[in-house]
């Protein structure tokens, strides 16, 4: 099984090294919650979080 990280910056969730949202490197096992943002100009929880991309984020990143 492939292991996912999110990101501590923008919390998008990523298999990479590499945040592909806001190419950061500060990645982390330890998040809980799982959002995926289609649309994110419609959805009022991405406009709460502050998410402007489309894609999969972590809810909680410790």
């Amino acid at each position: 099984m492939v292991k996912e990280f999110a990101c501590r910056k923008c919390k998008a969730i990523t298999t990479g090294d590499v945040c592909p949202n806001c190419g950061s490197r500060d990645l982390t096992t330890a998040w809980f919650g799982y959002l995926i943002v289609i649309d994110p100009d419609k959805s009022e929880v991405a406009k709460l979080l502050g998410i402007k991309k489309p894609g999969r984020y972590a809810l909680k990143v410790s």
